[in-house]
C-alpha cells in the first residue's frame, strides 16, 4: 500500500478531473459508498467460487462479532447503496464512483493491495446502445490523454442460463482431460469451470483452444445483441478483437464483457474491463434489472500516462513575506485579500520568526513567480513591495488599493 506525496498527489488530482469531467459529458453522476461492507455484500455477489473471495478479501469480524470487508472492487458496493437509498425507481440510472478498492494479492508493477479505481454502472438499460456507448467513452478517454497503444477484446458470455448449459460442455471436455491440466484449473473445474478458459499458463494452450466455444450455446437474442455491438463499434472506427476466451473473474457478468489491455505493464496489462451483470441486482435482493459497468485502474494509467499529466512542482505563485514581527498579523490578512481577488491563485504566507533574507530564500524555493514584502513603511504609507523571483523585472511599491492590478502583470 503506497503513498502519494507532494508533488504526485496533483497529478492524481488531475487526472481524477479530467475523468470525472469527461463522464459529466456523457450525463453521469457520482456516488459515493463506504469502504467497509458486509461481508455477504461480496462473497454473495462476486462468487464463492473466485480467487477474490477465496484469496485476496481483506476481512475481519468488528466488536459485534459481525464480519466486514474492506471492498475488493465497486460494483457490488454501487448495487447495494443503489436498492438501500431506493435509486433504481429510475430508469436509465448512469452512476460513476472513484476511490480505493483492497485485494491482498502478490505486488508488482501496476498492482498494488491498496488500489484505485473509477468505476461506472448503469442500471435499467437493456439493449445493446448502452454496451457500445461505454464502450466509445473508454474510447474517448484513451483520446483523451493520447494513448494509441491500447487494445480492445470483446466478447459474449449469453444469458444466465446459457452460461449454465455452456459450463457443461465444458465439463464434459476438460473431465476426461483432467491429468492435463494445472493444479488451479483443477481447482477450477470443480468450482467454475469458465475460468479455466482464463488461464495464463501457456502450457494449457493448445487444450484450451480445442475447447468448446461459448457462441455454439447462444440463442439468436444473444447473439443479436452482441453483433448490434459490433456494428456500432465497427461505424464509429473502434477496432477490436473478439476473444472468445474472454470470461472476466467475477460471477455476476452475463452477456457483453470487454477489456483494454497494454502491453506495457508486463503481465498485468489490462487498464479498463466491464461488462454486463444483468442478474446482479436480483441476486442482491432487487426487482430483475438490466445493469452493466467497468472500471478503470488509475495507477496503471497513470503509467501509461505520466508524460501527459504534469507534475506540478511549484507550491505557489505569490509569498508574503513580513519584513518584522509587527507586520506579521497585516501580512496574513494582505494573504487573505489576495485569495478574495485571485481565487485560483496559489497564495502561500510566511509564517514564523525568521528574517527577511531567510525569507527570501523560502519564497524562491516555493517556487512562487513574485513575492510581495510588507514593512514599517509599507504599513504606514498603505502600500505593498512587489518583488518578481523570476523575471528581471524592477521591484516596485504600489499602492494596497491597486495592488491586484499591479500583481495581475506578473501572475497571469
Amino acid at each position: 500500500m503506497n503513498d502519494v506525496v507532494p508533488p504526485f498527489g496533483e497529478r492524481w488530482r488531475s487526472l481524477e478531473g479530467q475523468i470525472v469531467a469527461l463522464l459529466g459529458s456523457y450525463g453521469y453522476r457520482e456516488i459515493r459508498m463506504p469502504l467497509l461492507e458486509s461481508t455477504q455484500v461480496f462473497a454473495r455477489s462476486i462468487g464463492d467460487t473466485t480467487d477474490i473471495v477465496q484469496k485476496e478479501m481483506y476481512t475481519f469480524t468488528d466488536r459485534n462479532g459481525d464480519s466486514l470487508t474492506l471492498r475488493p472492487e465497486g460494483t457490488a458496493s454501487c448495487v447495494r447503496a443503489c436498492l438501500e437509498n431506493s435509486l433504481l425507481q429510475t430508469t436509465g440510472q448512469r452512476l460513476f464512483y472513484l476511490g480505493p478498492m483492497f485485494r491482498h494479492e502478490r505486488p508488482q508493477k501496476g498492482r498494488y493491495r491498496q488500489f484505485h479505481q473509477v468505476g461506472v454502472e448503469v442500471f435499467g438499460l437493456a439493449g445493446p446502445e448502452i454496451d457500445a456507448e461505454l464502450i466509445l467513452m473508454t474510447a474517448r478517454l484513451w483520446k483523451l490523454f493520447g494513448l494509441r497503444d491500447l487494445r480492445l477484446e470483446i466478447n459474449t458470455l449469453g444469458t444466465l442460463a446459457e452460461r449454465a448449459a455452456y459450463r457443461a460442455c465444458l465439463v464434459d471436455y476438460f473431465t476426461p482431460r483432467r491429468d492435463a491440466l494445472d493444479e488451479e484449473s483443477q481447482t477450477r473445474l470443480d468450482r467454475n469451470p469458465l475460468r479455466i478458459l482464463d488461464s495464463k499458463n501457456p502450457a494449457l494452450a493448445p487444450l484450451i483452444a480445442g475447447a468448446p466455444r461459448l457462441t455454439d450455446s447462444l440463442g439468436p437474442e444473444s447473439t443479436a445483441h452482441f453483433a448490434q455491438i459490433c456494428v456500432v463499434l465497427e461505424a464509429a472506427n473502434i477496432e477490436y478483437t473478439v476473444n472468445p476466451h474472454l470470461v472476466r473473474g467475477l460471477d455476476y457478468y452475463s452477456q457483453t464483457v470487454f477489456e483494454w489491455i497494454t502491453t506495457e505493464l508486463g503481465a498485468q496489462g489490462t487498464v479498463c474491463a466491464g461488462g454486463r451483470y444483468d442478474g446482479l441486482v436480483e441476486l442482491m435482493g432487487g426487482r430483475p434489472t438490466p445493469a452493466i459497468g467497468f472500471a478503470l485502474g488509475l495507477e496503471r494509467l497513470l503509467e501509461l500516462i505520466a508524460d501527459q499529466v504534469p507534475v506540478v512542482q511549484a507550491a505557489a505563485d505569490v509569498y508574503v513575506i513580513a519584513a518584522e514581527a509587527a507586520q506579521r498579523a497585516s501580512a496574513l490578512v494582505l494573504a487573505e485579500e489576495l485569495r478574495d481577488a485571485f481565487p485560483a491563485l496559489r497564495t502561500l504566507c510566511h509564517c514564523g520568526p525568521e528574517s527577511i533574507k531567510a525569507q527570501m530564500k523560502r519564497a524562491d524555493r516555493s517556487g512562487a513567480r513574485v513575492a510581495l514584502i510588507l514593512g514599517p513603511d509599507e504599513i504606514l504609507e498603505g502600500t505593498v513591495t512587489i518583488k518578481s523571483l523570476r523575471e528581471a523585472i524592477p521591484q516596485s511599491r504600489v499602492a494596497r488599493s491597486a495592488m491586484a492590478t499591479a500583481l495581475s502583470a506578473f501572475v497571469t
